[in-house]
């Protein structure tokens, strides 16, 4: 019988507080705990992490093991499996939920292999059988089209899930929780890259990975020119713009607002899918977004397979009076 035990967050930092993933990790790793009557942790790495460590308890955590090295302020990948790998083998858990961004997916499989076991990426549900305890972890497959549960029969458990498919349970500051400092020791030799230079992303706006709302365009908004009017509306819904792979390949709107397999995952509450044909590959990208959308001139579209509410009709007409009545409503 295994000795791993409890449930594990690894908890990323950005702008001075854990990350929305990681508190929505939190979320669901609180229900997962509480169905098998266990623990939950939060495991943070960096430098003065301790202070985010109320952060963690506050959305859910029982125990918070803060790991201080200051070789951890800024993110690097060899560091940071290795610390992780020594912490997983201090704490032991049961299962370990880490977050689908760009250093999670990074990590999760390097770990894995180092612990023995197996992790399973982009997990938009996770839930434990009933009779046999482990971790049910449910992935999309098929380019979105279908959706499978996975079993891992080692431990510990990992899984990264994709961003906004978890809730975040709502913050309480009264909540009392264990804090374990933890100070890293790291290996130098186990160093084999070195960061150079770093280059923030710019983006004008918000970003699609954050919108609440997201307006997307595809290859029938014909221009840069098209997409203005998408800007109209994602500003009036306070939202954002997004786009299929040949909006971004024709430069219509940057390479960063880009919704799709090769592009980013999103899941916002609402996404508006504009002159867009729905096909798997962009569709993998926003099939998590809790309602749908669709402007479509031809009513065969594959995306109104996915839409709960649809238009079949030209966008240049359709998206102008829609956009009018919306402001209409709001002015009232």
């Amino acid at each position: 019988m295994s000795e791993n035990k409890g449930v594990a967050v690894y908890c990323e930092i950005k702008d001075d507080k854990i990350m929305p993933i990681a508190a929505e990790g939190l979320g669901i790793g609180r229900k997962l705990a509480d169905s098998l009557g266990q623990e939950l942790a939060a495991i943070i790495l960096g430098s003065g992490v301790g202070n985010y460590a109320q952060q963690a308890i506050a959305a859910g955590a029982d125990k918070v093991y803060a790991i201080e090295n200051t070789q951890l302020k800024e993110y690097q990948p060899d560091i940071y499996v290795s610390v992780l790998e020594s912490a997983a083998k201090q704490i032991k858990p049961l299962i370990m939920i880490m977050g689908q961004t760009d250093g999670g997916r990074e990590l999760a499989p390097r770990l894995a292999f180092r612990l023995g076991t197996a992790a399973i990426l982009d997990c938009v549900d996770l839930d434990i059988d009933g009779e046999s305890k482990r971790l049910l972890q449910t992935k999309p497959v098929y380019g979105g089209n279908a959706q499978a549960v996975f079993v891992t029969e080692t431990d510990p458990q990992i899984a990264t899930i994709r961003t906004k498919a978890m809730t975040a349970l709502e913050p309480d500051a009264s909540r009392k929780g264990e804090v374990v400092n933890i100070k890293a020791e790291i290996d130098a030799a186990a160093v084999k890259t070195k960061i150079v230079k770093r280059v923030a992303e710019e983006v004008a706006g918000m970003k699609i990975e954050d919108a609440a709302i997201v307006v997307s365009g595809g290859r029938g908004i014909g221009s840069a020119e098209g997409f203005k009017q998408l800007e109209e509306l994602a500003a009036l819904l306070k939202g954002a713009v997004g786009g299929s792979r040949p909006s971004c390949d024709n430069n219509w709107i940057p390479d960063t607002s880009q919704v799709g397999l090769t592009g980013k995952i999103i899941a916002p509450d609402v996404y508006i899918a504009v002159a867009i044909s729905g096909s798997s590959q962009h569709m993998s990208g926003c099939s998590g977004a809790k309602t749908i959308m669709a402007i479509n001139k031809d009513k065969e579209a594959n995306i109104f397979r996915y839409a709960r509410f649809g238009v079949a009709g030209d966008w240049k007409k359709v998206l102008p009076a829609f956009t009018a009545r919306l402001k209409e409503l709001m002015a009232s």
